[in-house]
This record gives C-alpha cells, sequence and structure tokens, in this order.
C-alpha cells in the first residue's frame, strides 16, 4: 500500500512523508524547499514531490492521504472542557461547543487542494484523517522497533484540542489511558514563557532549555503557572497568567503574546537582547525545572505501572524534543529504553499519519533506522550549482573526503559538510552539517559569531562514534538522532571541552557505520589525528533560516557568512583569498 501522510494543519511545520508497504522511504519538512523556516500557513507542495519522485511513484498511484488532523464529536470531553476554560472569551467557547471543527473542514480544503495540485486522483485515493496526538503517538511507537508493551507518551502544544497524551501500544494497536486539553498544555506554557523570555514560540523553546543551565532554579517559585490535582494525576494552567487568548493577552507593539499583563506584573519587563542576563537566566531554570517535574508526576501516575513492566516509553510531540526532560526520563529506574521519534514535533506529524494508517490497513510498520529521508545530491548537480555562481569560488575534487576533512577540523577550521541524504527533523546528524573540532578552544564561539550568527551562549553537540561512546556517555543506551543529553565522563569533558554544556551534559548523536558510512569513516580520521573519535556537529544554516537541502542553498550560506570551507560531496569548495590546500 502507498500512503502519503501530509502535515501542516496548524499553519506551520508542514511536511510530507511517503510509506510504501509499511517502509519509510521518503520524508521531509516543506520549509527546506521553501526556504521560509516553519513554513508558516503553508502546505507541503514540493516536500509532497520530492517524496513522490524520490520513490518513482506518480501521484496518481497513492493509495491513502493521511491527515494528522481530525473531527472531534461533540459528545467528547475535549470540546466541553475547552469551552468551560475559555468561559472570560465567550466567542471562543461558543464557537468550540456550535462550529467546533471549523479548522478540520477549512485544513481539509486546503489538504485537497494541495493533492490536486502534486496530482493526486482523489477519485481513486482515499482521505484519511488521524487525529493529531494518535499521529504523534504513532510516529514514535510504530517506529521505535518495540515488541512488548510500550508505554506512550505525547506533549505536545495543542492538536484540535488535546495537548497531552498518555497511552500505550500492544501488537500494534495504540491505547489512550489519559488526555488533557487546551488551554491546560505543558508545552503551551513553555512556548509563553519562551515569548516572555524574548524569544519565538516554536522555534525558541531550545534557546530557553540551553539557557536554563546558566540560572538556579531556587531563586524563583514558579509553581503558581501550573497546579497539580488529584495527587498528581491531573493539572490545570492558571490562565490568568499564561495560555491566554482575547483581551488577556500582553500586547506590544500592536502584537499580543500568550502570556498576560499580570505575568508583567510578577515577573517585570519582557526580556529583549541577546544576551543570558538576569533574572531571565533564572526564570528559564525554574521554567525548564517546573517543565520537568510536571511531566515526570504524570508520567509516573498514568505509565508508571506499564514501565515497571516493561520498561518501553516511546515519546513524542514538540515537547518531547526537550532532550534535559529525556535525560531525566531515562534516569528513571523503570525506564529500560526510551524511543524519541526525532521529528517530534508538528513536522513529524505527517510520518505519524501515514504509519498510523499503514498499521492500521495491515501494513507492517518498519522500525525507524535512520532519519537520512530527505533528497540527495551527485557530484555532478554539485559542480553544476558551483558553475552557476556569479562570486569568484575555487573547487577542487578531493581524493579521500573522510581524511583530507579531518586534516582541515584538526589545524581549527570550521568547515560545512554537505553529504547525501537530508535528515529528517530539526537535528543535523552529519548530512547537512557545520563541523568543528571540540578539542580546539574558542571554535564553538567562532561558529556561533561569524558563521550562525546566533547567540554565544548556545551550545553544540557532539557526534561520536559508537565505539566510544559508552565511555563518553557512561551508558550503552542507543542515542542515533541527539534527542538526549548525557553526563559527560571527567576525563573526556577537557578533551572535548567545545561540545560540553554549562552543567556538563551534552546532547549527543552516536553515529553506526551502517547508518552513514562517509560520516562514520570522518570520526575515524579525527581519532587518528586527534585521539577523539569525535567532532562539534550543528546545523548547516544561520539563525532564523531553514537548514540548507541543495548544493545552491549550501552555496548561499557558504557566501553569506564566515565559512571558509565547504565539503560539497567530493568537492571541497573554498573563497579564493582562502589557501585551498590542507594543511599540514
Amino acid at each position: 500500500m502507498i500512503i502519503l501522510g501530509l502535515s501542516g494543519a496548524l499553519n506551520h511545520d508542514a511536511s510530507a512523508a511517503l510509506l510504501v508497504d509499511g517502509e519509510t522511504v521518503a520524508a521531509a519538512e516543506e520549509e527546506r524547499f521553501v526556504r521560509d523556516k516553519h513554513a508558516k500557513n503553508r502546505m507541503p507542495v514540493e516536500s509532497a514531490r520530492y517524496c513522490l519522485k524520490e520513490a518513482g511513484i506518480h501521484a496518481r498511484e497513492v493509495d491513502v492521504v493521511a491527515f494528522p488532523y481530525a473531527p472531534i464529536s461533540l459528545f467528547s470531553r475535549a470540546r466541553w472542557h475547552y469551552a468551560r476554560r475559555y468561559w472570560y472569551a465567550p466567542d471562543r467557547a461558543l464557537d468550540a461547543l456550535f462550529n467546533g471543527n471549523r479548522r478540520f473542514r477549512r485544513n481539509r480544503k486546503r489538504v485537497l487542494a494541495a493533492g490536486a495540485e502534486i496530482g493526486i486522483n482523489w477519485q481513486r485515493t482515499e482521505f484519511v484523517p488521524v487525529e493529531h496526538h494518535l499521529a504523534h503517538a504513532s510516529s514514535a511507537y510504530h517506529l521505535s522497533g518495540f515488541k512488548a508493551k510500550t508505554a506512550i507518551m505525547g506533549v505536545d502544544g495543542k492538536g484540535e484540542y488535546a495537548s497531552t497524551f498518555f497511552g500505550y501500544g500492544e501488537n500494534g494497536t495504540i491505547h489512550r489511558i489519559k488526555e488533557f486539553y487546551d488551554p491546560d498544555s505543558l508545552s503551551g506554557i513553555y512556548g509563553a514563557i519562551t515569548e516572555f523570555l524574548g524569544f519565538e514560540m516554536l522555534d525558541g523553546e531550545y534557546k530557553v532549555m540551553g539557557m536554563a543551565p546558566y540560572g538556579d532554579a531556587s531563586r524563583y517559585d514558579f509553581s503558581r503557572l501550573i497546579q497539580m490535582r488529584q495527587s498528581g494525576k491531573s493539572f490545570s494552567v492558571d490562565t490568568r497568567l499564561a495560555n491566554t487568548v482575547g483581551l488577556r493577552r500582553y500586547k506590544e507593539s500592536g502584537r499580543g503574546f500568550y502570556f498576560s499583563r499580570k505575568l508583567i506584573e510578577w515577573l517585570g519587563p519582557r526580556r529583549s537582547g541577546d544576551f543570558a542576563d538576569e533574572p531571565y537566566i533564572h526564570y528559564a531554570a525554574c521554567m525548564q525545572a517546573l517543565f520537568e517535574e510536571v511531566c515526570l508526576k504524570l508520567m509516573d501516575a498514568h505509565l508508571g505501572e506499564i514501565l515497571d513492566d516493561t520498561g518501553l516509553l516511546a515519546f513524542a510531540g514538540g515537547g518531547a524534543l526537550n532532550v534535559k526532560l529525556n535525560q531525566r526520563i531515562l534516569a528513571r529506574t523503570n525506564v529500560k529504553e526510551l524511543f524519541v521519534q526525532p521529528a517530534s514535533g508538528d513536522s513529524g506529524t505527517s510520518l505519524g499519519a501515514a504509519t498510523y494508517v499503514a498499521n492500521a490497513r495491515g501494513d507492517n510498520v518498519k522500525p525507524m533506522q535512520h532519519a537520512y529521508l530527505g533528497p540527495s545530491f551527485d557530484n555532478k548537480m554539485c559542480e553544476e550549482a558551483l558553475k552557476a555562481r556569479s562570486e569568484p569560488v575555487h573547487w577542487e575534487k578531493m581524493q579521500d573526503v573522510p581524511l583530507e576533512t579531518a586534516r582541515l577540523l584538526a589545524a581549527g577550521n570550521p568547515v560545512a559538510w554537505f553529504q547525501g541524504r537530508m535528515e529528517f527533523g530539526p537535528r543535523a546528524l552529519g548530512a547537512r552539517s557545520i563541523l568543528g573540532c571540540p578539542s580546539i578552544s574558542g571554535v564553538a564561539d567562532r561558529i556561533n559569531e561569524q558563521i550562525k550568527f546566533r547567540e554565544r551562549w548556545r551550545p553544540f553537540c557532539p557526534s561520536i562514534q559508537d565505539t566510544i561512546a559508552a565511555e563518553i556517555i557512561q551508558t550503552d543506551h542507543p542515542a542515533p538522532f541527539m534527542t538526549i543529553t548525557f553526563n559527560v565522563a571527567e576525563d573526556w569533558k577537557a578533551r572535548i571541552p567545545e561540545v560540553v554544556h554549562e552543567d556538563g551534559t551534552s546532547r549527543v548523536q552516536i553515529v553506526e557505520q551502517a547508518s552513514n558510512p562517509r560520516y562514520y569513516a570522518l570520526l575515524g580520521e579525527m581519532d587518528a589525528l586527534t585521539g577523539n573519535a569525535v567532532v562539534l556537529n550543528t546545523s548547516l544554516n544561520r539563525r532564523g533560516e531553514a537548514v540548507v537541502c541543495t548544493p545552491e542553498d549550501a552555496l548561499n550560506m557558504f557566501f553569506g557568512s564566515d565559512l571558509e570551507f565547504l565539503v560539497l560531496e567530493d568537492w571541497l569548495v573554498t573563497k579564493p583569498l582562502v589557501d585551498a590546500d590542507e594543511p599540514s
């Protein structure tokens, strides 16, 4: 069966994913093709075209289009909860009761139009809506490879109405245990405080998480934001402070935020600028600590028995990208293995909807072995892109790409690394990356200030060879997708300081030869040159931009920054004023 998953229902993070007989053939975010980060208010037209082209399938051959947004019955508790909690905005409350599937109908029309644009024959192809949180759940559970009964947790901003999901998977079927509904949203409150801290919701949550280790969570009490109920089984958000709508929203320069003026009166003015300063670093620490504590209490309350039994947990939703929370989850004695879907945010729901339908229709969904599901470009295509540039540029064929790149890195140079199929999800995993040598002091600051143009306190992550992973992170738990932080062994902190964060942790990617042979070989050459089979790895993009997709995108990034070396498949690209000879 050919199933095309299309996301974009929530007007951000549009993506497409294609399953053929249960195997994920291709998946990509729309932002990479249209060069608009998060692809707001777009449908996944270009990403869908890519997926079909990659598989050699015509749109008319698609059996099902799966969509991660579904109608919710009036008899569901969700719509009534929403109406009751938004009593202070009667237009919202009444709309939920009397026209509660308005957004679904609008999005369905958009999907049908997008499908027609790419050539879907709606007389032949079936449209199947999947509830948003079931799509998140499926993207984790059905791709985890777990065979035993598996606890499933979904922490997200909001789907149709649900914000947080607890359930389990057994014999391929997902069962609900408990859902929470907007405005009682853990990711929502994190996003609201993200806005207060001066960042963009949906994009700045990573920055808050990176800022938190510089602060002291004991300095302030944030517990008033979230009230725990029923001995840790339930919670509610104080909408007098955050997760607000309508007239309660704080406005600044004509823009409304998801927090109220009461929050400003409590905590002071909204942060501005790029510095990690007081008291905001402490606020970030408080928000992170509160988020972790509430998630863990709810997990224990609703999934504890399952975890005591099998120890398996599949986690998705935007909140699953909170790597500090994931570290604390894995530290639980009853959690033996944690699978976090690498595209846990809404971009991953295209894949989740497709896997949910595939499983329901009897396909055997194959586990996710890697995230290299996007387009690739051969040497000829890269050379054509180079020849088309108007800027002066020098390029030469490399004879041994891993060795020659390792020499550049060991000499202290940041290197843009463009290889193979693009990653699916927000993490650079050695296909569209900027690399550095983590033992050379100052390389992280240089990349932040001169290449990525982002806040200098933002951390960088390491890619490490599987042969030394357990030695560095002191566990043999899998970590292929950079979704969990680990405590770095003391002797390694001094060896790779540029990828160890303020709190002594690293968000590592363990690289295996089978998933990325050339990247694995590069790590081997780094080991031979520096004694560490590790590289600093960050995404190949500048602040505020989508990660590069094509050779043209990589060259735009190259010429728009202080990058001096770009390894574009087999081509070493340099600027004329830079000596292209390899350092000795």
